[in-house]
């Protein structure tokens, strides 16, 4: 799992998608060309065996524009509606239906997205698109209907950008999140992508808003028209229903501000001092044993020793915890009765190990398990590098350490106790890991 998502309320509109058999009421695709009704549409007619030539309507001329064909016979239908999804059965035979409007999704079952990028004008490498680059654009929010997004830029295409969405429902309601499965990304085309060969790895940048360059005999952006030079790229997601049995806030604040008050964001300059905050509350009508606790710092963030304390209704001024343990094995809170709430505070340093000239955002985790589940939240804190720079980066560099190891529950010494019903913090919305601030 890759970072967070807050309030798990959160539906995302219903939209449609990729594919085959595309007839949808509603469109969710869509363009950045700004005219009323979207992009230019082209129809193919007398095309050959191989679709290598085919007669364009309208004419094209040397304009270079992607998936605006709305009789693509390879695809079966309307290219703009170029986003599908499909179980992930380990089978790959081609028969496999990929849907076109929405997906019903079963908890821990992985789905297969696929993208196709299609530069339709015929005049192959006399009409190549630049810096064509790919991104999906994953749910940030849990909840029971979530839409994902993928997008093709190109620098010389018009428009620039065209996207589509496919939607992911649960079966009966539950509230779910999407894990992206790192590595997954893959990309197929009949040169550097052949499916013969293993098709091509692509970064994991894809989810993200910098995205990947594709190309077709290397990755390098270039993409001729036609649809010999077309492509299919794939991620992969998990759905994961949310275990409604306990929520996490993860919040910061700056230490010597006035303003005292905990937050999901402060600024602050190299050398001060922040105390994080991870919130838990029991939201079970149980109670639970060996609660454990884990941060992860970014790589410009020192925790400072001894600094560790907890609160909860056994130690309302707060306890100790000298074991230091809480940025490696984790830290074990004890067990809470239902609604019993724990504050484990501690401070970090901020330190410049790999800072950038410019704008730093340096990305916190907190992780709490529970048994064998784990929920988690971040804060982050905006460090500016204007020392020994002469031309300061104003865009954002993330410090974005992922969480490797999940917290699990060990025989540390248990602290006990439970919080009443008089909360200093209201959590709304349950908190689980998504991809917020890698975009």
């Amino acid at each position: 799992m890759n970072k967070f998502i807050k309030s798990a309320s959160a539906v995302l509109a219903a939209a449609s998608i990729v594919g085959v058999n595309l007839a949808p009421a509603a469109l969710a695709w869509g363009d950045n060309s700004g005219k009323e009704g979207g992009r230019q549409t082209y129809t193919l007619k007398n095309c050959n065996a191989d679709y290598t030539k085919c007669e364009v309507s309208p004419s094209m001329g040397n304009k270079i524009t992607f998936n605006s064909f709305t009789n693509n016979p390879v695809i079966g239908g309307d290219e703009r509606n170029f986003v599908g999804a499909r179980e992930n059965t380990g089978i790959n035979d081609g028969k496999q239906t990929w849907n076109a409007n929405e997906i019903t999704v079963e908890d821990g079952k992985e789905y297969i997205i696929r993208l196709y990028a299609h530069n339709n004008n015929p005049n192959g490498t006399k009409t190549v698109a630049k810096n064509t680059t790919l991104h999906f654009t994953l749910p940030t929010t849990a909840g029971t209907s979530l839409s994902v997004q993928g997008s093709i830029d190109s620098s010389n295409a018009d428009p620039t950008r065209v996207y589509d969405d496919v939607v992911f429902k649960s079966k009966n309601g539950e509230t779910f999140y999407l894990d992206y499965i790192e590595g997954s990304a893959h990309y197929e085309n009949n040169s550097i992508g052949k499916a013969a060969n293993g098709g091509a790895k692509l970064s994991d940048d894809i989810i993200t808003s910098k995205g990947v360059l594709i190309g077709y005999d290397k990755l390098d952006g270039n993409i001729p028209g036609c649809f010999q030079y077309a492509s299919y790229t794939t991620i992969r997601v998990k759905a994961v229903y949310i275990n409604n049995s306990y929520t996490v806030e993860k919040t910061v604040r700056k230490i010597g501000d006035t303003d005292k008050s905990y937050k999901d964001s402060v600024d602050a300059n190299i050398g001060d001092t922040v105390e994080y905050q991870i919130y838990y509350k029991n939201t079970t009508g149980e109670h639970v044993d060996n609660v454990m606790v884990k941060d992860v710092l970014p790589n410009n963030m020192e925790y400072v020793a001894g600094s560790t304390k907890i609160y909860n209704s056994t130690n309302p001024n707060g306890i100790k915890n000298n074991d230091d343990t809480i940025t490696t094995t984790g830290v074990n809170i004890g067990g809470y009765d239902a609604n019993g709430e724990a504050y484990i505070r501690f401070r970090a340093k901020v330190v410049d190990k790999s800072m950038v000239c410019g704008t730093n955002k340096l990305v916190n985790w907190g992780q709490v398990g529970v048994g064998k589940t784990t929920l988690q939240d971040n804060a982050f804190v905006m460090v500016k590098k204007t020392e020994g720079c002469s031309n300061p980066n104003p865009n954002p560099t993330p410090d974005d350490k992922k969480p490797s190891t999940m917290p699990s529950t060990g025989p540390a010494a248990i602290i006990g106790g439970v919080i009443g019903a008089g909360s200093i913090v209201t959590v709304a919305g349950y908190y689980i890991a998504s991809r917020k601030s890698l975009r």
